[in-house]
């Protein structure tokens, strides 16, 4: 009889040693991606944000000059050039990232032999590194690349891709949906294989053709998805820079012309005499711009449902 009452002790007193240590587990779990999270994203933000109020050099601390370097940007020309270069990115590339891929992915939908091997070969680029990308795209579009020869052959002439500052803007936009063909191709994969079969059925028993199965069935069903396709693709434009860069070179192309805003920051934060407080202030005005964008589709988004 004594010894019911001391395991009856003991289990409550294990259950409460159990309920005590519950909070602090999942914290431990959580632990290594928090710290992870807390030193490569958290704190470069609040570290930009920060200096973005200051005139920070590369090699000196600098000192709080409030809203100095925004008043600036506002006086900086190569500041409208970059903004300018990026909003034309957004408005010719995410149009074409958004419909494209669709196509693609209901071409490579079937299940027919070899539809394999298409699949690989459209993401192919995908997986491919952007710097290999685009000195492809270098030795292609240069003047005496292969793209002008076959111009100059058929009569046209040589044609200045890399050289004029609008057809060099385009040739970065055609790189950058290239690229990214395959990518979202795979998304809109996952969301056509849960668009039920009996609705395509039902439109073709009452005489819709192919097209206007895409626009009544297809385009709807997937709605969401291209949503989401426009939200990424958006903000990856806005903050395009290896395409650029590596196309048009350091400077921007002819006079700094094709700069985009995310060049625009590499070339004023980096080097021993950069201007990391001004470098901040252009990435405050980048992060708040991609947030709007991703706002504006998702309202754009809610309306339409309305």
């Amino acid at each position: 009889m004594a010894a019911t009452p001391l395991r009856v002790k003991g289990r409550a007193s294990a259950g409460t040693r159990i309920r005590r240590q519950l909070p602090v587990s999942p914290w431990l779990f959580a632990a290594p991606g928090l710290l992870v999270t807390g030193a490569f994203v958290l704190y470069p933000f609040a570290s930009t944000l920060v200096n973005s109020f200051t005139d920070r050099r590369t090699l000196l601390p600098g000192r709080f000059v409030g809203l100095a370097n925004f008043r600036e940007l506002l006086h900086d020309g190569m500041f409208w050039t970059g903004l300018r270069n990026s909003t034309l990115y957004v408005l010719g590339v995410v149009p074409a990232l958004v419909v494209l891929p669709l196509l693609l992915a209901l071409l490579v939908q079937k299940n027919i032999p070899g539809i394999t091997f298409f699949r690989s070969a459209f993401y192919t680029p995908v997986v491919a590194s952007m710097v290999v990308v685009g000195l492809v795209w270098v030795w292609l579009l240069d003047e005496r690349g292969l793209v002008n020869s076959l111009l100059e052959t058929v009569g046209i002439g040589r044609v200045g891709f890399l050289s004029d500052q609008w057809l060099l803007l385009l040739s970065a936009m055609a790189v950058t949906v290239w690229k990214g063909l395959g990518y979202y191709m795979i998304i809109y994969l996952a969301a056509l294989a849960d668009v039920p079969r009996e609705l395509h059925e039902a439109a073709a028993v009452d005489g819709a053709g192919p097209v206007r199965r895409f626009l009544t069935v297809t385009v709807p069903a997937v709605r969401s998805t291209m949503v989401l396709v426009a939200a990424l693709s958006s903000v990856a434009a806005f903050k395009v820079f290896s395409e650029v860069y590596l196309m048009a070179g350091p400077d921007g192309g002819p006079a700094g012309e094709d700069t985009t805003l995310v060049m625009l920051v590499q070339r004023t934060g980096t080097g021993l005499t950069g201007r990391v407080g001004y470098a901040s202030a252009l990435s405050v005005v980048v992060f708040v711009v991609t947030v709007a964008l991703m706002l504006l589709v998702l309202r754009a988004d809610r309306r339409e449902e309305a």
